[in-house]
C-alpha cells in the first residue's frame, strides 16, 4: 500500500491529480490518501478526508511508500518508522500554502540527506518510478527517543 497524505489545513490537489495519474497505471497498487477539500476528485485512489491519530500511524505502518507534503509531522514519522518517502512541498504560486516554509524544509532535508525530495510533479513522477516497486529504502532514519547528548544537556541546563 501507498499512503499519501497532503495534510490537513489546505487541498494539495496538484498532488493528488498526479498520484491519480501514477496509480492509473497501476491498477493492482493500493493508493490510499488523506486529503481534505481536495476539488479534484480521484478516480484511481481512496481518498480520505480528516483521519485520527491513531488511523494515520497504522497507514504510515502498513505503507511500503509514504508521499507526502513537506510537513514535518509526517516526515518525523517516516524518519522514525524506516519508512521510505517522498516529499513535494506546497508553493504559494498555486495557493497551496500561506509561505514557502515547505520549500525551506524540503532543501533542508534534501541538502540533509533525510528523504527523497521532489520539487514539482514531473520530479515526482520520475523519482516514484526510480524507486517502485524495487528500490524502496528510506533515505535516513532518526530514533523516536532523543539522544544520550541531547538528555545529557538538557539536564545540564536545568541544574545551573
Amino acid at each position: 500500500m501507498i499512503f499519501v497524505t497532503a495534510g490537513t489545513q489546505l487541498p494539495f490537489d496538484r498532488l493528488i491529480k498526479t498520484i491519480d495519474n501514477i496509480a492509473a497505471e497501476l491498477p493492482g497498487v493500493r493508493f490510499v490518501a488523506q486529503a481534505v477539500n481536495s476539488a479534484y476528485q480521484a478516480k484511481n485512489i481512496e481518498v480520505l478526508g480528516f483521519i485520527s491519530p491513531a488511523e494515520f500511524n497504522g497507514y504510515v505502518d502498513n505503507s511500503k511508500l509514504i508521499i507526502s507534503h513537506a510537513g514535518m509531522g509526517t516526515i518525523i514519522s517516516a524518519l522514525v518508522k524506516h519508512k521510505p518517502i517522498i516529499v513535494i512541498p506546497r508553493l504559494v504560486k498555486y495557493n497551496e500554502h500561506r509561505n514557502e516554509h515547505q520549500l525551506a524544509t524540503s532543501r533542508q532535508m534534501d541538502r540533509l540527506n533525510y528523504v527523497n525530495v521532489a520539487y514539482d510533479e514531473d520530479e515526482l513522477v520520475t523519482m516514484f518510478k526510480q524507486m517502485w516497486p524495487d528500490n524502496l529504502k528510506p533515505r535516513n532514519s532518526i530514533s523516536d527517543v532523543a539522544s544520550n547528548e541531547i538528555i545529557s544537556s538538557i539536564n545540564n541546563f536545568i541544574k545551573y
